[in-house]
Protein backbone atom coordinates (compact mmCIF):
# COMPACT_ATOMS: atom_id res chain seq x y z
CA UNK A 1 0.00 0.00 0.00
CA UNK A 2 1.43 3.35 -0.82
CA UNK A 3 2.95 5.27 1.85
CA UNK A 4 1.51 2.98 4.65
CA UNK A 5 4.60 2.95 6.81
CA UNK A 6 3.71 7.00 6.92
CA UNK A 7 0.14 6.85 7.27
CA UNK A 8 0.53 7.27 11.30
CA UNK A 9 2.96 10.14 10.81
CA UNK A 10 0.85 12.06 8.29
CA UNK A 11 -2.12 11.12 10.82
CA UNK A 12 -0.29 12.91 13.37
CA UNK A 13 0.32 16.05 11.55
CA UNK A 14 -3.31 16.39 10.20
CA UNK A 15 -4.10 16.02 13.97
CA UNK A 16 -1.81 18.98 15.13
CA UNK A 17 -2.72 20.66 12.27
CA UNK A 18 -6.53 20.90 11.59
CA UNK A 19 -7.46 19.32 8.50
CA UNK A 20 -3.55 19.75 7.94
CA UNK A 21 -3.00 22.75 7.34
CA UNK A 22 0.03 24.27 7.29
CA UNK A 23 2.74 22.96 10.47
CA UNK A 24 5.51 21.94 11.93
CA UNK A 25 5.20 19.29 14.00
CA UNK A 26 7.89 16.64 15.14
CA UNK A 27 10.60 18.33 13.45
CA UNK A 28 9.04 18.32 9.73
CA UNK A 29 7.84 21.47 8.07
CA UNK A 30 4.57 20.63 6.00
CA UNK A 31 3.54 23.31 3.13
CA UNK A 32 -0.46 22.83 1.97
CA UNK A 33 -1.54 23.24 -1.09
CA UNK A 34 -5.21 23.19 -1.83
CA UNK A 35 -6.48 22.06 -5.59
CA UNK A 36 -9.74 22.63 -6.83
CA UNK A 37 -9.36 19.40 -8.73
CA UNK A 38 -8.79 16.10 -7.85
CA UNK A 39 -5.71 14.54 -9.54
CA UNK A 40 -6.78 11.73 -12.70
CA UNK A 41 -3.58 9.80 -12.41
CA UNK A 42 0.53 9.92 -11.05
CA UNK A 43 1.57 9.43 -14.80
CA UNK A 44 1.84 11.90 -17.23
CA UNK A 45 1.39 10.10 -19.76
CA UNK A 46 -2.70 9.42 -19.21
CA UNK A 47 -4.02 12.97 -18.66
CA UNK A 48 -4.32 16.16 -20.03
CA UNK A 49 -5.47 17.78 -16.86
CA UNK A 50 -3.45 21.21 -15.82
CA UNK A 51 -3.96 20.33 -12.24
CA UNK A 52 -2.04 17.07 -12.65
CA UNK A 53 0.91 18.28 -14.84
CA UNK A 54 1.26 20.99 -12.80
CA UNK A 55 1.57 18.52 -9.86
CA UNK A 56 3.99 16.49 -11.73
CA UNK A 57 6.56 19.39 -11.60
CA UNK A 58 7.40 17.98 -7.90
CA UNK A 59 7.98 14.08 -8.62
CA UNK A 60 8.72 14.25 -12.07
CA UNK A 61 11.85 15.09 -13.69
CA UNK A 62 11.87 16.43 -17.15
CA UNK A 63 15.00 17.01 -19.36
CA UNK A 64 14.74 21.03 -18.68
CA UNK A 65 11.85 23.84 -16.64
CA UNK A 66 11.05 26.57 -18.56
CA UNK A 67 11.36 29.23 -15.41
CA UNK A 68 9.38 32.36 -14.26
CA UNK A 69 10.98 34.11 -17.05
CA UNK A 70 10.30 31.47 -19.66
CA UNK A 71 13.41 30.46 -19.87
CA UNK A 72 14.44 26.91 -20.04
CA UNK A 73 16.88 25.60 -17.64
CA UNK A 74 18.37 22.64 -17.62
CA UNK A 75 17.13 20.02 -14.89
CA UNK A 76 18.33 16.14 -16.49
CA UNK A 77 20.22 17.34 -19.55
CA UNK A 78 23.63 19.04 -19.25
CA UNK A 79 22.60 21.49 -21.41
CA UNK A 80 19.56 23.48 -23.68
CA UNK A 81 20.43 21.61 -27.52
CA UNK A 82 21.34 24.62 -29.50
CA UNK A 83 22.65 24.90 -33.15
CA UNK A 84 25.45 26.80 -31.28
CA UNK A 85 26.61 23.72 -29.10
CA UNK A 86 26.31 21.03 -31.54
CA UNK A 87 23.04 19.55 -30.24
CA UNK A 88 20.49 20.63 -32.65
CA UNK A 89 21.44 19.14 -36.54
CA UNK A 90 22.13 21.85 -39.26
CA UNK A 91 18.85 20.35 -40.85
CA UNK A 92 16.67 21.10 -37.92
CA UNK A 93 15.61 17.44 -38.11
CA UNK A 94 17.18 16.23 -34.81
CA UNK A 95 18.17 16.97 -31.56
CA UNK A 96 20.56 15.60 -28.99
CA UNK A 97 20.12 15.17 -24.96
CA UNK A 98 22.99 15.09 -23.03
CA UNK A 99 22.33 13.38 -19.69
CA UNK A 100 24.06 14.18 -16.32
CA UNK A 101 25.26 11.55 -15.01
CA UNK A 102 24.36 12.09 -11.47
CA UNK A 103 20.62 11.42 -11.91
CA UNK A 104 19.03 8.63 -10.23
CA UNK A 105 15.21 7.62 -9.51
CA UNK A 106 14.67 7.75 -5.87
CA UNK A 107 15.49 4.46 -5.34
CA UNK A 108 18.53 4.89 -6.06
CA UNK A 109 18.40 3.37 -10.17
CA UNK A 110 20.29 6.01 -12.52
CA UNK A 111 18.08 7.49 -14.70
CA UNK A 112 19.23 6.80 -18.14
CA UNK A 113 18.54 7.37 -22.34
CA UNK A 114 16.69 3.89 -21.71
CA UNK A 115 13.97 5.79 -19.39
CA UNK A 116 13.87 8.29 -22.18
CA UNK A 117 13.23 5.68 -24.93
CA UNK A 118 10.82 3.36 -23.01
CA UNK A 119 8.99 6.72 -22.27
CA UNK A 120 8.86 7.28 -26.14
CA UNK A 121 7.94 3.34 -26.59
CA UNK A 122 4.44 3.68 -24.26
CA UNK A 123 3.34 6.85 -25.67
CA UNK A 124 3.80 5.45 -29.30
CA UNK A 125 2.33 1.65 -28.33
CA UNK A 126 -0.76 0.84 -29.78
CA UNK A 127 -1.44 -1.32 -26.81
CA UNK A 128 -1.58 1.66 -24.40
CA UNK A 129 -4.45 4.40 -24.65
CA UNK A 130 -2.38 7.76 -23.38
CA UNK A 131 -4.37 10.85 -23.41
CA UNK A 132 -2.61 11.93 -26.54
CA UNK A 133 0.18 10.94 -29.02
CA UNK A 134 1.12 13.90 -30.31
CA UNK A 135 3.80 14.58 -31.70
CA UNK A 136 5.52 11.46 -30.90
CA UNK A 137 3.65 9.93 -33.37
CA UNK A 138 3.44 12.19 -35.96
CA UNK A 139 5.93 14.17 -35.54
CA UNK A 140 8.97 11.75 -34.19
CA UNK A 141 11.03 9.32 -36.77
CA UNK A 142 12.94 8.10 -33.69
CA UNK A 143 14.00 8.48 -30.18
CA UNK A 144 17.25 6.28 -29.98
CA UNK A 145 19.82 5.65 -26.98
CA UNK A 146 23.26 6.65 -28.36
CA UNK A 147 24.82 5.41 -25.17
CA UNK A 148 23.71 5.49 -21.65
CA UNK A 149 24.40 9.41 -21.21
CA UNK A 150 22.68 10.39 -24.81
CA UNK A 151 19.40 10.43 -26.04
CA UNK A 152 19.13 11.73 -29.93
CA UNK A 153 15.69 12.49 -31.04
CA UNK A 154 15.30 12.57 -34.83
CA UNK A 155 11.78 14.08 -36.34
CA UNK A 156 10.14 13.44 -39.58
CA UNK A 157 11.07 16.98 -40.32
CA UNK A 158 12.08 20.34 -39.00
CA UNK A 159 10.11 20.40 -35.82
CA UNK A 160 9.99 24.08 -34.43
CA UNK A 161 7.82 23.43 -30.95
CA UNK A 162 10.73 20.93 -29.97
CA UNK A 163 11.31 22.65 -26.58
CA UNK A 164 7.45 22.31 -25.25
CA UNK A 165 7.06 18.85 -27.04
CA UNK A 166 10.30 16.63 -26.64
CA UNK A 167 10.16 15.10 -23.08
CA UNK A 168 8.90 18.52 -21.39
CA UNK A 169 5.52 17.51 -21.78
CA UNK A 170 5.82 13.81 -20.85
CA UNK A 171 9.06 13.86 -18.13
CA UNK A 172 10.59 10.22 -18.18
CA UNK A 173 9.10 7.27 -16.73
CA UNK A 174 11.04 4.61 -15.06
CA UNK A 175 11.84 1.54 -17.46
CA UNK A 176 13.27 -0.43 -14.78
CA UNK A 177 9.74 -0.04 -12.70
CA UNK A 178 6.85 -0.21 -15.53
CA UNK A 179 8.59 -2.45 -18.28
CA UNK A 180 8.07 -5.43 -16.54
CA UNK A 181 4.86 -4.52 -16.51
CA UNK A 182 4.16 -3.89 -19.88
CA UNK A 183 6.18 -7.42 -20.80
CA UNK A 184 3.41 -9.15 -18.64
CA UNK A 185 0.41 -7.35 -18.98
CA UNK A 186 1.26 -5.82 -22.70
CA UNK A 187 0.13 -2.43 -21.64
CA UNK A 188 0.70 -0.27 -19.08
CA UNK A 189 -2.81 1.49 -18.65
CA UNK A 190 -3.46 -0.01 -15.43
CA UNK A 191 -0.40 -0.29 -13.86
CA UNK A 192 -0.02 -0.01 -10.23
CA UNK A 193 2.29 3.09 -10.63
CA UNK A 194 -0.44 5.31 -12.23
CA UNK A 195 -1.78 5.95 -9.34
CA UNK A 196 1.12 4.76 -6.47
CA UNK A 197 4.15 6.20 -7.75
CA UNK A 198 6.23 5.61 -5.74
CA UNK A 199 9.68 5.25 -7.39
CA UNK A 200 9.98 9.23 -9.05
CA UNK A 201 12.73 11.18 -10.35
CA UNK A 202 11.77 14.83 -8.72
CA UNK A 203 12.43 16.32 -5.15
CA UNK A 204 8.91 14.99 -3.55
CA UNK A 205 7.41 11.56 -4.11
CA UNK A 206 3.64 10.35 -3.06
CA UNK A 207 3.20 8.42 -0.06
CA UNK A 208 -0.28 8.52 0.32
CA UNK A 209 -2.96 8.81 -2.06
CA UNK A 210 -6.86 8.92 -0.23
CA UNK A 211 -9.24 9.62 -3.34
CA UNK A 212 -11.80 12.45 -2.74
CA UNK A 213 -9.67 13.70 0.22
CA UNK A 214 -5.99 14.16 -0.78
CA UNK A 215 -2.25 13.36 -1.83
CA UNK A 216 0.69 13.63 0.51
CA UNK A 217 4.16 14.09 -0.49
CA UNK A 218 7.53 13.75 1.51
CA UNK A 219 10.55 14.97 0.55
CA UNK A 220 12.51 12.27 -1.81
CA UNK A 221 16.24 12.08 0.54
CA UNK A 222 17.34 10.40 -2.67
CA UNK A 223 16.93 13.37 -4.94
CA UNK A 224 19.95 14.24 -7.39
CA UNK A 225 19.54 17.86 -7.42
CA UNK A 226 19.54 20.01 -4.55
CA UNK A 227 17.11 18.68 -1.51
CA UNK A 228 14.01 20.35 -0.84
CA UNK A 229 14.18 22.89 2.08
CA UNK A 230 11.21 21.24 3.71
CA UNK A 231 9.85 18.09 4.19
CA UNK A 232 7.07 17.42 2.73
CA UNK A 233 3.41 18.78 0.78
CA UNK A 234 0.05 18.32 1.93
CA UNK A 235 -2.07 18.21 -1.39
CA UNK A 236 -5.61 18.52 -0.23
CA UNK A 237 -8.72 18.42 -2.98
CA UNK A 238 -10.91 21.20 -2.30
CA UNK A 239 -13.29 21.94 -5.12
CA UNK A 240 -15.65 24.16 -3.55
CA UNK A 241 -13.64 27.55 -3.96
CA UNK A 242 -15.37 29.19 -0.81
CA UNK A 243 -13.39 26.36 1.38
CA UNK A 244 -10.15 27.00 -0.32
CA UNK A 245 -10.62 31.31 0.31
CA UNK A 246 -12.00 30.63 3.55
CA UNK A 247 -8.70 28.45 4.07
CA UNK A 248 -6.74 30.44 2.74
CA UNK A 249 -7.58 33.68 5.14
CA UNK A 250 -7.42 31.89 8.13
CA UNK A 251 -3.81 29.88 7.19
CA UNK A 252 -4.85 26.50 7.16
CA UNK A 253 -3.64 26.42 3.71
CA UNK A 254 -0.10 28.20 2.61
CA UNK A 255 -0.89 27.60 -1.66
CA UNK A 256 -4.15 27.79 -3.19
CA UNK A 257 -4.82 28.81 -7.42
CA UNK A 258 -7.85 29.16 -9.47
CA UNK A 259 -9.06 31.66 -7.27
CA UNK A 260 -11.48 34.12 -8.74
CA UNK A 261 -10.98 37.79 -9.15
CA UNK A 262 -14.18 38.37 -6.78
CA UNK A 263 -12.31 36.65 -4.00
CA UNK A 264 -8.96 38.65 -4.36
CA UNK A 265 -9.65 41.80 -2.07
CA UNK A 266 -10.69 39.19 1.02
CA UNK A 267 -7.48 37.55 0.61
CA UNK A 268 -5.06 40.30 0.56
CA UNK A 269 -6.80 41.98 3.17
CA UNK A 270 -6.03 38.97 4.79
CA UNK A 271 -2.16 39.45 3.91
CA UNK A 272 -2.21 36.79 1.17
CA UNK A 273 -0.01 37.45 -1.26
CA UNK A 274 -1.33 37.34 -5.08
CA UNK A 275 0.61 36.49 -7.98
CA UNK A 276 -0.73 36.86 -11.53
CA UNK A 277 1.59 34.37 -14.10
CA UNK A 278 0.65 34.85 -17.68
CA UNK A 279 0.66 30.91 -18.69
CA UNK A 280 -1.50 31.31 -22.30
CA UNK A 281 -5.13 30.15 -20.70
CA UNK A 282 -7.85 31.63 -22.00
CA UNK A 283 -11.25 30.38 -20.49
CA UNK A 284 -13.26 30.21 -23.43
CA UNK A 285 -16.33 28.08 -25.24
CA UNK A 286 -15.59 24.79 -27.45
CA UNK A 287 -18.27 24.10 -29.85
CA UNK A 288 -18.97 20.80 -31.16
CA UNK A 289 -18.29 20.41 -35.00
CA UNK A 290 -18.99 16.36 -35.00
CA UNK A 291 -22.05 15.86 -36.83
CA UNK A 292 -23.11 12.27 -35.33
CA UNK A 293 -23.36 13.91 -31.83
CA UNK A 294 -23.73 17.79 -32.36
CA UNK A 295 -27.60 19.66 -32.18
CA UNK A 296 -27.52 20.19 -36.08
CA UNK A 297 -27.70 23.52 -35.43
CA UNK A 298 -23.85 23.67 -34.27
CA UNK A 299 -23.10 22.95 -37.92
CA UNK A 300 -24.25 26.12 -38.97
CA UNK A 301 -21.57 28.68 -38.42
CA UNK A 302 -24.13 31.57 -38.26
CA UNK A 303 -25.83 29.72 -35.80
CA UNK A 304 -22.62 29.25 -33.89
CA UNK A 305 -21.88 33.26 -34.26
CA UNK A 306 -25.48 33.97 -32.63
CA UNK A 307 -25.11 31.67 -29.71
CA UNK A 308 -21.70 34.04 -29.10
CA UNK A 309 -23.39 37.29 -29.79
CA UNK A 310 -26.17 36.37 -27.50
CA UNK A 311 -23.84 36.22 -24.29
CA UNK A 312 -22.91 39.26 -22.91
CA UNK A 313 -18.98 38.62 -22.04
CA UNK A 314 -17.90 41.74 -21.06
CA UNK A 315 -20.62 42.14 -18.48
CA UNK A 316 -19.69 39.05 -17.27
CA UNK A 317 -16.42 39.95 -16.48
CA UNK A 318 -17.53 43.72 -15.52
CA UNK A 319 -19.28 41.80 -12.72
CA UNK A 320 -18.15 38.25 -11.87
CA UNK A 321 -14.67 39.10 -12.59
CA UNK A 322 -14.69 42.31 -10.86
CA UNK A 323 -13.20 44.22 -14.09
CA UNK A 324 -9.72 42.52 -13.74
CA UNK A 325 -9.86 40.71 -16.91
CA UNK A 326 -11.50 41.18 -19.89
CA UNK A 327 -12.65 38.86 -23.46
CA UNK A 328 -9.62 37.34 -25.20
CA UNK A 329 -10.02 37.63 -29.05
CA UNK A 330 -7.68 35.05 -29.77
CA UNK A 331 -6.83 31.47 -28.42
CA UNK A 332 -3.41 33.24 -28.83
CA UNK A 333 -4.10 36.10 -26.50
CA UNK A 334 -1.42 38.27 -25.24
CA UNK A 335 1.25 36.86 -27.12
CA UNK A 336 2.68 37.82 -30.38
CA UNK A 337 0.78 35.26 -32.53
CA UNK A 338 -2.66 36.71 -31.77
CA UNK A 339 -3.66 38.23 -35.14
CA UNK A 340 -3.52 41.87 -33.94
CA UNK A 341 -6.79 42.66 -36.05
CA UNK A 342 -8.95 40.37 -34.17
CA UNK A 343 -11.79 41.79 -31.60
CA UNK A 344 -13.94 39.64 -29.73
CA UNK A 345 -17.30 39.82 -31.36
CA UNK A 346 -19.81 42.14 -29.00
CA UNK A 347 -22.68 40.99 -27.25
CA UNK A 348 -25.45 41.41 -29.71
CA UNK A 349 -28.76 39.45 -29.26
CA UNK A 350 -31.00 42.09 -32.21
CA UNK A 351 -27.95 40.72 -34.41
CA UNK A 352 -28.41 36.66 -32.75
CA UNK A 353 -31.63 37.24 -33.46
CA UNK A 354 -31.88 37.73 -36.95
CA UNK A 355 -28.88 35.11 -37.53
CA UNK A 356 -30.79 32.50 -36.05
CA UNK A 357 -34.09 33.72 -38.39
CA UNK A 358 -32.00 33.80 -41.42
CA UNK A 359 -30.71 30.05 -40.29
CA UNK A 360 -34.53 28.88 -40.53
CA UNK A 361 -34.32 28.23 -36.75
CA UNK A 362 -37.51 30.20 -35.76
CA UNK A 363 -40.22 29.11 -32.80
CA UNK A 364 -42.95 27.22 -34.76
CA UNK A 365 -44.75 25.67 -31.67
CA UNK A 366 -44.46 28.63 -29.27
CA UNK A 367 -43.22 26.85 -26.85
CA UNK A 368 -40.01 29.54 -26.62
CA UNK A 369 -37.84 27.53 -28.21
CA UNK A 370 -36.45 27.70 -32.07
CA UNK A 371 -36.83 24.96 -34.37
CA UNK A 372 -36.37 23.67 -37.46
CA UNK A 373 -37.17 20.29 -39.23
CA UNK A 374 -38.60 19.52 -36.13
CA UNK A 375 -35.06 19.89 -34.37
CA UNK A 376 -35.45 22.11 -31.22
CA UNK A 377 -32.70 24.44 -30.66
CA UNK A 378 -31.94 22.53 -27.36
CA UNK A 379 -27.81 23.25 -26.39
CA UNK A 380 -25.52 20.73 -24.00
CA UNK A 381 -23.56 23.05 -22.02
CA UNK A 382 -21.04 21.02 -20.18
CA UNK A 383 -18.32 22.03 -17.88
CA UNK A 384 -16.73 20.93 -14.41
CA UNK A 385 -17.73 21.86 -10.73
CA UNK A 386 -15.76 25.41 -10.43
CA UNK A 387 -18.29 27.21 -8.76
CA UNK A 388 -17.31 30.46 -11.68
CA UNK A 389 -18.21 28.23 -14.31
CA UNK A 390 -21.17 27.54 -13.00
CA UNK A 391 -22.34 30.46 -12.45
CA UNK A 392 -21.63 31.75 -15.80
CA UNK A 393 -23.93 28.55 -17.35
CA UNK A 394 -27.03 30.44 -15.24
CA UNK A 395 -26.17 33.59 -16.79
CA UNK A 396 -25.87 32.35 -20.31
CA UNK A 397 -28.88 29.87 -19.82
CA UNK A 398 -30.87 32.80 -19.08
CA UNK A 399 -29.33 35.47 -21.74
CA UNK A 400 -29.72 32.46 -24.33
CA UNK A 401 -33.43 31.82 -23.73
CA UNK A 402 -34.00 35.53 -24.60
CA UNK A 403 -33.04 34.65 -28.14
CA UNK A 404 -34.91 31.29 -28.09
CA UNK A 405 -31.79 29.63 -27.21
CA UNK A 406 -32.38 26.69 -24.49
CA UNK A 407 -29.18 25.74 -22.75
CA UNK A 408 -29.08 22.16 -20.47
CA UNK A 409 -26.64 22.76 -18.13
CA UNK A 410 -24.58 19.76 -17.14
CA UNK A 411 -21.75 19.44 -14.64
CA UNK A 412 -18.60 16.37 -14.27
CA UNK A 413 -16.05 15.41 -11.69
CA UNK A 414 -13.18 17.11 -12.94
CA UNK A 415 -11.83 13.29 -13.01
CA UNK A 416 -14.39 13.15 -15.72
CA UNK A 417 -14.69 16.07 -17.15
CA UNK A 418 -11.42 15.91 -18.10
CA UNK A 419 -10.70 12.23 -19.17
CA UNK A 420 -9.93 10.63 -22.62
CA UNK A 421 -12.13 8.75 -25.12
CA UNK A 422 -10.69 5.59 -23.76
CA UNK A 423 -12.30 7.13 -19.93
CA UNK A 424 -15.56 7.62 -22.23
CA UNK A 425 -15.41 11.29 -21.03
CA UNK A 426 -18.57 13.34 -21.98
CA UNK A 427 -16.38 15.72 -23.94
CA UNK A 428 -13.88 13.28 -25.62
CA UNK A 429 -17.18 11.49 -26.68
CA UNK A 430 -19.34 14.19 -27.91
CA UNK A 431 -21.88 14.55 -25.73
CA UNK A 432 -22.17 18.40 -25.74
CA UNK A 433 -22.69 20.84 -27.93
CA UNK A 434 -20.78 23.75 -25.45
CA UNK A 435 -17.96 22.91 -23.58
CA UNK A 436 -16.36 25.56 -21.38
CA UNK A 437 -12.84 24.92 -19.91
CA UNK A 438 -9.33 26.63 -20.07
CA UNK A 439 -7.00 25.91 -22.14
CA UNK A 440 -3.52 26.49 -23.84
CA UNK A 441 -0.82 25.12 -26.36
CA UNK A 442 2.46 24.50 -25.88
CA UNK A 443 3.23 27.65 -23.88
CA UNK A 444 5.10 29.24 -23.91
CA UNK A 445 5.74 27.88 -27.37
CA UNK A 446 1.99 28.60 -29.90
CA UNK A 447 1.89 25.22 -30.85
CA UNK A 448 -1.42 23.08 -30.30
CA UNK A 449 -2.57 19.80 -31.31
CA UNK A 450 -6.19 20.00 -30.28
CA UNK A 451 -7.91 21.69 -33.79
CA UNK A 452 -5.92 19.30 -35.77
CA UNK A 453 -8.00 16.86 -37.95
CA UNK A 454 -5.77 14.11 -37.16
CA UNK A 455 -6.22 14.59 -33.57
CA UNK A 456 -10.03 13.50 -33.43
CA UNK A 457 -11.09 10.98 -31.47
CA UNK A 458 -12.79 7.70 -32.56
CA UNK A 459 -12.12 3.73 -31.37
CA UNK A 460 -9.62 3.88 -33.89
CA UNK A 461 -7.60 6.82 -32.47
CA UNK A 462 -8.94 6.70 -28.84
CA UNK A 463 -5.80 9.15 -27.76
CA UNK A 464 -7.10 12.14 -30.28
CA UNK A 465 -7.28 15.12 -28.47
CA UNK A 466 -9.51 16.80 -30.78
CA UNK A 467 -12.85 16.30 -29.24
CA UNK A 468 -14.78 19.36 -31.11
CA UNK A 469 -14.05 17.30 -34.22
CA UNK A 470 -13.24 20.66 -35.67
CA UNK A 471 -11.53 19.85 -38.93
CA UNK A 472 -10.78 22.87 -41.53
CA UNK A 473 -8.04 21.59 -43.83
CA UNK A 474 -6.61 24.71 -44.48
CA UNK A 475 -5.92 25.44 -41.14
CA UNK A 476 -5.06 22.28 -40.60
CA UNK A 477 -2.24 22.85 -43.32
CA UNK A 478 -0.98 26.13 -41.51
CA UNK A 479 -0.29 24.38 -38.31
CA UNK A 480 1.61 21.69 -40.56
CA UNK A 481 3.62 24.87 -41.95
CA UNK A 482 4.06 26.21 -38.71
CA UNK A 483 5.49 23.72 -37.12
CA UNK A 484 8.20 23.18 -39.87
CA UNK A 485 8.89 27.06 -39.69
CA UNK A 486 12.22 27.98 -37.25
CA UNK A 487 11.59 31.32 -38.78
CA UNK A 488 10.13 33.46 -35.91
CA UNK A 489 8.15 36.22 -38.03
CA UNK A 490 7.55 33.85 -40.77
CA UNK A 491 6.02 31.66 -38.16
CA UNK A 492 4.40 34.40 -36.64
CA UNK A 493 2.62 35.69 -40.05
CA UNK A 494 1.12 31.85 -40.01
CA UNK A 495 -0.68 31.88 -36.51
CA UNK A 496 -2.11 34.86 -37.61
CA UNK A 497 -3.61 33.14 -40.28
CA UNK A 498 -4.59 30.59 -38.58
CA UNK A 499 -6.69 33.37 -35.90
CA UNK A 500 -8.33 34.70 -38.62
CA UNK A 501 -9.26 31.05 -40.21
CA UNK A 502 -10.40 29.89 -36.85
CA UNK A 503 -12.33 33.51 -35.51
CA UNK A 504 -14.23 33.17 -38.74
CA UNK A 505 -15.25 29.58 -38.32
CA UNK A 506 -15.98 30.49 -34.53
CA UNK A 507 -14.23 27.65 -33.51
CA UNK A 508 -13.48 28.65 -29.92
CA UNK A 509 -14.84 31.79 -28.53
CA UNK A 510 -12.85 33.06 -25.51
CA UNK A 511 -14.82 33.92 -22.48
CA UNK A 512 -11.99 35.62 -20.06
CA UNK A 513 -8.08 36.48 -20.75
CA UNK A 514 -6.88 33.90 -17.61
CA UNK A 515 -3.59 34.22 -16.48
CA UNK A 516 -2.77 31.66 -13.37
CA UNK A 517 -3.69 33.68 -10.13
CA UNK A 518 -1.73 31.91 -7.30
CA UNK A 519 -2.59 32.73 -3.55
CA UNK A 520 0.36 32.46 -1.27
CA UNK A 521 0.95 32.45 2.35
CA UNK A 522 3.17 34.79 3.82
CA UNK A 523 4.94 32.48 5.64
CA UNK A 524 5.90 30.56 2.40
CA UNK A 525 8.94 32.56 0.16
CA UNK A 526 10.89 31.93 -2.92
CA UNK A 527 7.95 31.21 -4.84
CA UNK A 528 9.32 31.94 -8.46
CA UNK A 529 5.75 30.75 -10.27
CA UNK A 530 6.48 29.71 -13.78
CA UNK A 531 3.21 29.60 -16.05
CA UNK A 532 5.08 27.03 -18.51
CA UNK A 533 5.91 25.17 -15.19
CA UNK A 534 4.29 26.46 -12.08
CA UNK A 535 6.02 24.41 -9.34
CA UNK A 536 9.32 24.09 -11.26
CA UNK A 537 11.53 25.84 -8.30
CA UNK A 538 9.25 24.14 -5.14
CA UNK A 539 12.49 22.15 -3.89
CA UNK A 540 13.88 25.76 -3.32
CA UNK A 541 10.84 27.06 -1.57
CA UNK A 542 11.61 28.53 1.63
CA UNK A 543 9.27 27.67 5.12
CA UNK A 544 9.00 30.35 8.23
CA UNK A 545 7.29 30.04 11.26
Amino acid sequence: MLGKRFCLVWVVLAALGGIFGPVTAQGRSIITIDFQQELDTLNPLYTGMWFMTTAADMYLSPPWYIDDTLTPVPALVTEIPSAANGLISEDNRSITLKLRDDIVWSDGEPITADDFVFTYEMLVSPNNAPDTRYPYDEKIESVVAADERTVVVTYTEPFAPWLTNTFHDFPPIPAHILRPVFEAEGTIDNAAWNRAADVVSGPFKPVEWVAGSHIAFERNENYWGEPAKFDGVFMRFVPEDATVVASLVSGDTDVGTFIAYSDTPALEDAGVNIELVNSGYNEGWFLNFDPETANPAMLDVNVRKAIVLAFDRDKFNQDINLGKTYTPASFWEGTPYKDPDSAPLPYDPDMANQLLDEAGWVDSNGDGVRDKDGVELVLRHITNQRQIRKDLQVIAQQQLAEVGIKLEIENYDSNIFFGGYADDAPMAKGRFDIAELSDVGDFPDPNVSRFLCSQIPSEDNPSGYNDQHYCNEQVDALFTEQAQTVDFDKRVELFHEIDRLMNADIAWAGIWYDPDLWAINSRISNTRVSGADPLWNIAGWEVSG
